[in-house]
């Protein structure tokens, strides 16, 4: 790719950019348009008569909103969203801090010195970005021990920053859980594996003789049911509710609103449809008694305590001689516990994983296709020799720049913008107990997927079974590989970058989809104040942004222009999520920063992918010296990484006992501790045995049954 390829995509998304900006500024400030750019404000004003605030100049383009983000502080974020969105937060400005320091190194000192290098023949190509890369320096010239000096530096200022924020990020954990300390799953377990009581046959009273005998603390049990009859007669109520409620609003609503309820409502008798409903709250009633949910136990059971410390011991440790017999756990926040998967045995479990991983490797081969397509496309001049008809495109002035340049990066970003939901359809099959485990786990899903397919996929299509299977029978020539394969595909990162970030954050602020969305379905069933409020997505952010991490480290010493783009990147990335947060996004959960020990881990792998390749592009310059120098700085990292697993990671697996038995201390001084346990027995109560109907006081459910001692 030629210089007037890049010219063209930073031109085309920087115009995308700004006008999708411009349209955002002006579209946020109309009434209308709240529930699209403002239904977090909406939820937590319903009701209480607050005027959203919509600002003037309502057709005048206006950023003050970028301003806003950057004043917002640390703790203003951690208090209103949670420490899990300020992990998000503190990767983006750990890309602002990183690059900016980067890019005064690359761009002062790699930059000049690939410049004014004679190049590999002694010749210059005015007309290539390759005179500003590595690729520029002759083999054995002793100017690449600056490029290793470099390498030193980034590497060390790296690993300051990670192991400054995990530092941070330990303090802050340990901070939120006092925060939290009234939470209900301070004080619960999860228990799975319970075997069955000999004397009565059921798994209750099992439960209660074991906790009651080796805990003191130990205050009340909640056994789950096979639930199958209940929640589907619950989804018969809640969709009798429905239809009733439509029936209603036909009566005040216009034309194409009446048409719309005609084809979705059908034919309803308000009085028949009233008698159903109170026969079907009658029979869950009738379900949720006593006696019958005995018949349909599960080996599974939430188990509360009165104090955290023996909650978090019983959650720690192994409570059977057999390991597979009560298998204790945290259990999760109620509000995102998934009740359906915590009845799946463990053998089952395996089995899930196992589909999992095939359905992934599936669509990571799938994606092979659009990915060798895109790099086509780059390799336009291969194109021309094959097919040549395709130099007609060279007849239309400047179209061949914006072929070559832009439309790769946005084939291949629209195909990655699907990849998140499907990883997170696949993530939610594989039997997560909670919504924060299947977000992470499609954190890492994608993460690898874009890693492999996006990364390494894209640096060695054109020759990839050629170059897997040298790799296989010369496993010792995978760093030089590596380096050769890194250092032809800069430009391409380039404009993937200017694509990613400026069409694509700018894009994210503007919601298009939903905003026509919107649109639609107010000029056909009618306008609705009802607010689009979805949870943040985390398994789409992280990752994405974890990968523009790692092409910064690969190339902050290869192509050191890259560098200056993605401090941009990593700035609007910041302003548009922190937006997002104030006014979109609905924070769902809080797993007080069980992120970061992900992020910490992506970015340990860009700094080793970093200096592996490295050592690989010294050796592919006949520099062994610097080469062989690169090696300690490898395996400082890897050591690094290892002094982190046990100072730093134990504190996001683990709760301290330390800090567990402070907050009982102080609840007992303050005099909330029966409160704090008695809202953990309540709070774990499941939904098919909640009260149902306009009697709730009718139902015979009890929460939790209590053991007597």
């Amino acid at each position: 790719m030629d210089a007037e390829g890049l010219l063209a995509s930073a031109a085309i998304n920087l115009g995308l950019a700004l006008v999708a900006l411009s349209l955002f500024s002006m579209l946020k400030k109309q009434p209308g348009n709240a529930p699209v750019y403002l239904p977090r404000r909406m939820a937590g004003a319903a009701g209480s008569g607050w005027v959203l605030p919509l600002g003037t100049g309502r057709l005048t383009p206006s950023f003050r909103w970028i301003r806003a983000a950057f004043r917002l502080s640390d703790d203003d974020v951690l208090r209103r969203h949670g420490l899990d969105a300020l992990a998000v937060i503190r990767l983006f400005k750990l890309g602002i801090h990183c690059f900016s320091v980067c890019s005064i190194v690359g761009v002062l000192i790699l930059a000049p010195v690939n410049y004014t290098s004679a190049g590999p023949s002694g010749t210059k190509r005015p007309n290539s970005m390759e005179i500003f890369t590595v690729s520029n320096v002759p083999k054995g010239s002793d100017r690449l021990w600056v490029h290793f000096s470099c390498l030193c530096f980034i590497s060390f200022y790296v690993v300051y920053l990670l192991h400054k924020e995990y530092k941070e990020m330990s303090h802050k954990r340990i901070e939120r859980l006092k925060h939290h300390r009234k939470r209900p799953d301070q004080f619960t377990i999860l228990v799975q594996g319970i075997p069955v009581c000999a004397d009565h046959g059921i798994y209750g009273c099992n439960v209660d003789h074991f906790f009651s005998k080796h805990y003191q603390t130990y205050q009340s049990y909640q056994i789950l049911h096979d639930n199958g009859n209940i929640e589907s007669l619950q989804k018969l109520a809640s969709s009798l509710e429905k239809q009733m409620e439509r029936k209603r609003d036909t009566r005040r609503c216009n034309f194409w609103q009446w048409i719309w309820f005609k084809f979705t409502s059908g034919p309803i008798d308000a009085r028949s449809q009233e008698q159903k409903l109170k026969e079907v709250h009658h029979s869950i009633r009738i379900m949720q008694c006593k006696n019958m949910l005995k018949q349909k136990e599960l080996p599974v059971a939430f188990v509360s305590f009165k104090s955290r410390l023996e909650a978090a011991q019983a959650a720690e440790t192994q409570q059977h001689v057999n390991p597979l017999s009560l298998v204790t756990r945290y259990a999760p926040e109620p509000t995102e516990t998934i009740w359906s998967n915590l009845a799946i045995p463990f053998y089952r479990l395996a089995v899930y994983k196992l589909g999992v991983f095939i359905a992934a490797f599936l669509l990571t081969v799938f994606f092979t296709i659009p990915v060798t397509a895109v790099q086509g496309i780059v390799q336009f001049e291969k194109i021309e020799k094959w097919f040549p008809p395709a130099r007609a495109v060279q007849l239309i002035p400047g179209l061949s720049s914006v072929v070559t340049g832009y439309l790769p990066s946005m084939i291949l970003n629209g195909f990655i913008y699907l990849i998140p939901f499907a990883m997170l359809g696949m993530a939610s099959f594989e039997g997560c107990i909670s919504k924060s485990q299947t977000e992470i786990k499609a954190c890492n899903m994608v993460f690898y997927f874009l890693l492999g397919n996006v990364f390494f996929l894209s640096i060695l299509s054109g020759s990839l079974l050629h170059q897997i299977g040298e790799s296989f029978t010369h496993p010792k020539d995978i760093p030089s590989r590596l380096a050769s394969a890194v250092s032809a595909q800069s430009d391409f990162f380039i404009t993937y970058i200017l694509t990613n970030g400026m069409s694509g954050f700018s894009f994210e602020v503007l919601q298009f989809g939903l905003l026509t969305w919107h649109f639609l379905k107010a000029h056909t069933v009618g306008h609705s104040d009802e607010p689009y409020l979805y949870g943040f997505p985390y398994y789409r952010v992280v990752p994405i942004a974890s990968l523009a991490v790692l092409i910064g480290m690969v190339y902050a010493v290869v192509s050191p222009l890259l560098l200056p783009i993605l401090v941009i990147y990593f700035l609007l990335g910041y302003a548009v999520f922190i937006n997002q947060m104030e006014d979109v996004y609905d924070i769902t959960y809080d797993t007080c920063g069980q992120y970061w020990p992900t992020i910490h881990h992506y970015i340990f792998l860009s700094v080793t992918l970093m200096q592996t390749t490295m050592i690989g592009l010294f050796g592919l310059k006949s520099k062994p010296g610097a080469s062989f120098a690169t090696i300690p700085l490898l395996v400082l990292n890897i050591m690094f990484n290892e002094y982190c697993k046990v100072r730093f990671l134990p504190t996001f697996q683990c709760r301290p006992i330390q800090i567990c038995k402070d907050n009982d201390d102080l609840d007992k001084t303050e005099g909330e501790a029966e409160c704090s346990s008695e809202h953990a027995v309540r709070a774990y109560t499941p939904p098919w045995m909640r009260p149902t109907g306009s009697s709730p006081e009718s139902s015979s459910v009890q929460p939790l049954v209590r053991c007597l001692i």
